[in-house]
């Protein structure tokens, strides 16, 4: 086992149960455990944020780098790109995680030059792929940083500078290739900067129209190398932008039925995105999951009173269980999986922090796993959801649903029924039962 970054861990965290006080071992998540037909590994599909663990600085819109990792000490940023990488692998090998995610500049640097880009991500991508092989660690997904270069200041795919988009493009067939060579299961396309802040310098339609054609490309080139895994797009509202044209999940499935993509995407829905985006998380996933196209989850939470994306590690129980309750719905995440798009606060300096933050997050999603699990094998609200709509299964409701009348024909059996009898729809009845399950 790697062993040079994280000397306190000593053995991968264990499950030790709900007694447990240990605060370095899972009280819930066993991953060997069944839960229903699969385990919670293989429900879970736990993963790591290559971005936020490893490269995380501590810094925030108010101030600047407040952690001091070892892995980050060397003035040579390929020499610090190689140390990142061997602490990554260690701490995903002593939390136990199946799975990890990248953006290319995380895993290598950015050169001089777009070719010397290039060479180092190969370079960087031949040691992280011997690490996979020596810690079974494999990619969850993998994707292209197209925001933090000043040259996507005004978009990627979106950028009026037809230079800026073909950059783009060459980097994006740059991430699809390494992601393709380590065996990713998921490429994801995350729009930070293809969006507008202004109306009075933007033409939205010829944007949205380049930012098709960009995926169009991408998807054709998917096929022309062979790559198999599933193409994923993460909504998010804003920031940096004013507005982004995949604002949340409604928006961008739209816009890849409008473009004729809607075969080739599903999406990755990211919790504090939907928060600020004003939707629940699970109403985002449910919206996702109606189509068919929930692909994958960013786990993480925001902060009501922060008015910007705080990737919070998720403590919410309620959430998660819900949440949970809509993938158990779609009978799991097939490739995709639960990515704790995630990072510890600018106060929680240690590294050992690191630590708490992820065994929090997956005991929160493991309790939730169970409970909703349990609920579902109860039938607590299947029964009652499908009561609340008997009445389209004959009758009125049947006939108007399956077009066999007319509005007259409504009208007259309006006429002839008189006022609808109404029901309570027993909310807080319901909210109990749901609390009563968590509790």
């Amino acid at each position: 086992m790697l062993n040079r970054y994280f000397p306190q861990i000593q053995n991968p965290v264990r499950f030790e149960g709900n007694e447990s006080r240990n605060p370095l071992a899972f009280r819930y998540y066993d991953k060997n455990q069944k839960v229903g037909d699969k385990t919670m590994a293989e429900h879970l599909r736990f993963s790591v944020a290559y971005w936020h663990t490893m490269r995380g600085e501590g810094a925030d819109i108010f101030g600047g780098a407040s952690f001091q990792r070892d892995w980050r000490r060397s003035s040579k940023p390929l020499d610090c790109a190689k140390e990142t990488a061997e602490a990554a692998f260690e701490l995903f090998q002593k939390l136990g995680v199946e799975y990890y995610c990248f953006h290319d500049r995380d895993i290598a640097p950015e050169g001089d030059t777009f070719s010397q880009s290039c060479d180092y991500l190969k370079e960087i991508g031949a040691l992280v792929k011997s690490l996979q092989r020596e810690t079974g660690v494999k990619l969850l997904w993998g994707t292209a940083n197209l925001f933090s270069n000043p040259l996507f200041a005004q978009g990627a795919g979106t950028s009026p500078n037809a230079h800026v988009m073909a950059w783009a493009l060459a980097q994006v067939k740059n991430a699809i290739d390494i992601t393709k060579e380590l065996g990713g299961e998921n490429y994801v396309f995350w729009g930070g900067r293809e969006g507008y802040e202004t109306l009075l310098n933007t033409n939205v339609k010829r944007e949205q129209e380049q930012f098709a054609r960009f995926l169009r490309m991408a998807v054709d080139y998917k096929k022309e190398i062979g790559f198999t895994g599933q193409f994923l797009i993460e909504p998010k509202p804003c920031e940096p932008m004013k507005h982004q044209y995949d604002s949340d999940a409604a928006t961008t499935l739209y816009f890849l039925k409008e473009h004729g993509l809607i075969d080739h995407f599903k999406l990755n829905i990211e919790a504090n995105h939907a928060t600020l985006a004003g939707n629940s998380f699970e109403h985002e996933l449910i919206v996702a999951s109606i189509a068919g196209k929930l692909g994958s989850v960013d786990a993480n939470r925001g902060d009501s009173l922060l008015g910007w994306d705080t990737d919070q590690f998720p403590t919410d129980l309620y959430s998660v269980t819900m949440a949970m309750m809509v993938i158990l719905n779609q009978n799991g995440l097939g490739t995709g999986g639960l990515n704790f798009d995630a990072k510890v606060r600018r106060s929680s300096i240690d590294p050992l922090d690191l630590f708490y933050g992820h065994i929090g997050g997956m005991d929160t999603f493991a309790r939730g796993l169970l409970v909703a699990q349990k609920m579902i094998d109860d039938k607590v609200f299947s029964g009652v959801i499908d009561d609340r709509y008997s009445s389209y299964g004959s009758g009125i409701g049947a006939q108007i649903m399956a077009g066999k009348v007319t509005m007259k024909d409504v009208e007259a059996w309006v006429r002839a029924n008189g006022a609808p009898t109404m029901q309570s729809a027993r909310q807080e009845m319901l909210e109990n039962i749901f609390n009563s399950y968590i509790f």
